[in-house]
C-alpha cells in the first residue's frame, strides 16, 4: 500500500503563528499596563508617602539641646559650669541585631549592667532615628577603640556634647545639687519635645529647684546622611535658647571658711544677710563631690556615700532637725517682756536647780551648771544674766509663766515649726509642739514639765540650722524678715521676695535683748567671750548645748566616759556688726559638746564676710567703730555653754 504523504497546512499554521503574537502581544500590553500603573502608584497616588521614606532615609531631623545655664556666686564667681563631654550612642534602627550590637560594645569598653538597664528603658520612650546613650563621658581610649571598629557597628557613634561640671566639687554640693541621667520615672513628668536629646536633669538643691529655668529651650535641624547614618551636611537649623544664668547672694569666700571651720566634723554653718534674707554661707559637713553624679556614679562609689555613718548625702542645715537648746532663750526673754510676765529687773532664785510649783513629787529640773557645780549662777537671777551666763533656772520659771501656748504663738512668726520657703529642696519644718500636736500625734494631754524642757530649747521642740539661722536674723532685725532666698538674680532679673510681716514688739524690748546677746560675746562672763580678742565689730550671740541621750534624775553626767556619738550637741547663733547687722550666723557641731567651744567657727565667718583681703574693717560702710581695745576682752569661764 503505497505511504501516506501529509501535506502543510499554510492557513493553519498562519493562524496559529496570529493568534501566538496576538496572546504574546496582550501578555506584553498587560505588562506594560502593570508597569505604567505602578509607575503612576509610586508617582502619583502614593508620592507623598514615598517621598517622605526617601527623605527620612537621606534626611533626619535632630533635636539641638540648649546649654544649661551657668551658676556664679555673689561675685561672679563661676561654681556650675558647662564643660565638653562624649557620649556613646545607639540608633536602633539602624542597627541589625541590638543585643549583638551591645556585646561587641562590651568587649571594646566597661560597659555595666546597670548602664545597659538605663538605655534600655530610654529606648521605650524615645523618638524614631533618635539617638539613644548606653555610656557616658567616654574616655579618648573608648572614642578611638569607637572610631577603629565603626565599619563594623552600623548605628553606634560618639556624640559630643557639653557636660556639667561644679569647680568646687564638695564645697557647695550641698546647696547647688547636682544633674544626673534622666530616670524612667522622671521621663514620664517632663516634657519630652524639650527634652529630646537631653541626658541629664537636677536631681535636688538649685539644680533641681530652677530646672526649668537652667535648661533652656531644644533647637532642631535637618540634616543630610549616608547610609550608615553619618551626617554629611546640615540642610535647616533651628537654634535652641540656652539656659537662664543664675547669679547667687551666697558668698564662695565665706562658704570656703565655714567649710574649713567645721575641719570635717558632722555639723553645718548657714549665714544669712538680715536685710535681704539673702544666703551667705550654707554649709553641711561632711559633703561630697556633686561631680562623681554627672555621668551616673559608680555602685562603688554610691555605697560608699549611702553607708557613711557620717552620712555625706545628708544636708544637715536643711533636713537636720536639733533641739536649738540655749540658742532659744533670747527668743523666750523678748516674749516675757512682750506679754509682761517678766522686767528686765525680775529676778528668779538660782540653787542649780527648779521645781514645779505645788509638785509633790518635787522633782528637780537642773541647770546645766550642776555638772561642774551644784550651787547655780548665784542666789538670785534677771533677764541680762539669764543670756549672758545661759541660766536654764530663769527659763524653768519663765516658760512655766508663759506657758505652751503663748510660747507657741510667740516662737511661730520666728519661722519655728515651718518650712522656710527656701529655693532649694528637701526642706524639713523642725518642731514646734503644741497641746493639740501632743493630742493629735501622741494622743496624750499636755504636761507642765514638758513646758519647761521646752523652755530651755529641748523636749520636743526641733529646729534646723536654717531655721535659727532664720531667727537670729529677724532678732538682729528687729522684727523684719524676709524669705530666705539663695539665689539673687535670674538672668538679668533680680529676685526680691517681698517682707514677711513684721513681729511688733516694743522698742525697748529688742534693746533689752540685743544688750544681752552683744554681753554673751564681750561680757567678762558671757558664754562666748573666747570669740572676741582681737575683733574690730562688735558681736552678738547665744551659746547653747544640745542633749542627746537621757539623763536620769540622780545620775551624775561624766562626758570622758560618753561615747562620742552620745554627746551634746554644740550650737551657736550670732551676728555682727550689732549696731548694723549685716550678717547672722547659726553654728551646730554634732556632739561638739559645747556652744562655746564652736563658737569661734562664727568668728571666723565673722571676718571672713566683715572683713577685707588685708584684715581691715570698714567702719564707714558699717556704721560702727571701735575706740581702742575691748576692756572685757577676758575669758573666765573653763567650762561654759
Amino acid at each position: 500500500m503505497a505511504e501516506q504523504i501529509t501535506l502543510k497546512d499554510p492557513y493553519r499554521e498562519k493562524r496559529i503563528y496570529q493568534m501566538r503574537v496576538v496572546v504574546i502581544g496582550l501578555f506584553v500590553v498587560a505588562l506594560l499596563l502593570v508597569v505604567v500603573g505602578r509607575y503612576f502608584s509610586l508617582q502619583i497616588t502614593q508620592h507623598d508617602n514615598y517621598k517622605t521614606q526617601s527623605d527620612r532615609n537621606r534626611v533626619q531631623l535632630q533635636a539641638i539641646p540648649p546649654k544649661r545655664g551657668l551658676i556664679y556666686d555673689r561675685n561672679g564667681l563661676l561654681l556650675a559650669e558647662n564643660l565638653p563631654s562624649y557620649s556613646l550612642t545607639i540608633v536602633k534602627e539602624q542597627v541589625g541585631n541590638l543585643d549583638e550590637t551591645i556585646a561587641v560594645l562590651q568587649q571594646l569598653m566597661d560597659i555595666s549592667e546597670d548602664q545597659i538597664k538605663t538605655f534600655k528603658q530610654l529606648l521605650e520612650r524615645r523618638r524614631s532615628y533618635s539617638p539613644v546613650p548606653l555610656k557616658l563621658n567616654l574616655s579618648e581610649e573608648e572614642i578611638a577603640s569607637i572610631s577603629v571598629n565603626r565599619y563594623r557597628l552600623p548605628g553606634v557613634d560618639v556624640d559630643a556634647q557639653l557636660a556639667r561640671h561644679y569647680p568646687q566639687g564638695a564645697l557647695f554640693a550641698h546647696a547647688l545639687g547636682y544633674i544626673g541621667r534622666i530616670s524612667e520615672e522622671e521621663q514620664w513628668d517632663i516634657d519630652e519635645i524639650n527634652y529630646s536629646g537631653t541626658l541629664q536633669i537636677g536631681k535636688i538643691g538649685l539644680e533641681k529647684y530652677y530646672e526649668e529655668e537652667l535648661h533652656g529651650i531644644v533647637g532642631y535641624q535637618n540634616v543630610e546622611t549616608n547610609a550608615r547614618g553619618r551626617v554629611l551636611r546640615v540642610l535647616e537649623r533651628d537654634d535652641p535658647e540656652p539656659g537662664i544664668d543664675i547669679r547667687l547672694h551666697m558668698d564662695a569666700h565665706t562658704q570656703e571658711v565655714a567649710y574649713k571651720a567645721l575641719a570635717g566634723r558632722r555639723g553645718a554653718v548657714v549665714a544669712i544677710d538680715p536685710k535681704t534674707g539673702g544666703i551667705i554661707a550654707m554649709v553641711s559637713t561632711p559633703s561630697f563631690d556633686a561631680n562623681l553624679f554627672v555621668g551616673g556614679i559608680s555602685n562603688r562609689d554610691y555605697s560608699a556615700l549611702r553607708n557613711s555613718a557620717d552620712l555625706p548625702l545628708f544636708n544637715r542645715a536643711l533636713q537636720g532637725q536639733y533641739p536649738p537648746a540655749s540658742t532659744i532663750k533670747p527668743i523666750y526673754g523678748l516674749a516675757g517682756l512682750h506679754y509682761g510676765v517678766v522686767t528686765e529687773q525680775t529676778e528668779v532664785r538660782d540653787r542649780g536647780w527648779y521645781t514645779l510649783p505645788d509638785d509633790r513629787t518635787k522633782r528637780r529640773y537642773r541647770d546645766w551648771t550642776w555638772r561642774t557645780k551644784r550651787s547655780g549662777h548665784g542666789k538670785y537671777v534677771a533677764l541680762e544674766q539669764s543670756i549672758v551666763e545661759s541660766c536654764d533656772t530663769y527659763y524653768y520659771d519663765l516658760s512655766y509663766k508663759l506657758g505652751i501656748d503663748r510660747i507657741q504663738d510667740f516662737l511661730e512668726p520666728f519661722g519655728y515649726g515651718q518650712k522656710t520657703g527656701i529655693d532649694n529642696t528637701n526642706e524639713r519644718s523642725g518642731l514646734l509642739p503644741s497641746k493639740e500636736w501632743k493630742r493629735r500625734y501622741k494622743r496624750l494631754p499636755w504636761f507642765p514639765g514638758e513646758t519647761l524642757s521646752v523652755g530651755i530649747g529641748q523636749g520636743y521642740l526641733l529646729a534646723t540650722p536654717l531655721q535659727l539661722a532664720v531667727a537670729t536674723a529677724t532678732l538682729a532685725n528687729r522684727g523684719e524678715h524676709f524669705t530666705p532666698r539663695l539665689v539673687r538674680y535670674l538672668g538679668d532679673q533680680e529676685i526680691s521676695p517681698p517682707p514677711l510681716p513684721p513681729i511688733k514688739v516694743d522698742e525697748q524690748h529688742w534693746d533689752a535683748i540685743i544688750k544681752a546677746m552683744k554681753a554673751v560675746v564681750h561680757g567678762t562672763r558671757g558664754t562666748a567671750n573666747r570669740i572676741n580678742k582681737g575683733a574690730k565689730y562688735r558681736m552678738a550671740g547665744k551659746t547653747g548645748s544640745a542633749q542627746v541621750v537621757g539623763i536620769a534624775q540622780d545620775e551624775d553626767y561624766d562626758v570622758n566616759k560618753a561615747a562620742k556619738r552620745d554627746r551634746d550637741h554644740g550650737l551657736f547663733v550670732g551676728f555682727a556688726p550689732v549696731d548694723n547687722p549685716k550678717i547672722a550666723v547659726a553654728v551646730i557641731v554634732e556632739n561638739g559638746e559645747h556652744g562655746s567651744w564652736v563658737s569661734p567657727i562664727a568668728r571666723e565667718v565673722f571676718d571672713a564676710y566683715l572683713l577685707d583681703k588685708n584684715g581691715e574693717y570698714n567702719a564707714d560702710d558699717i556704721d560702727e567703730k571701735i575706740d581702742g581695745p575691748v576692756s572685757e576682752n577676758k575669758t573666765q569661764l573653763a567650762l561654759s555653754e
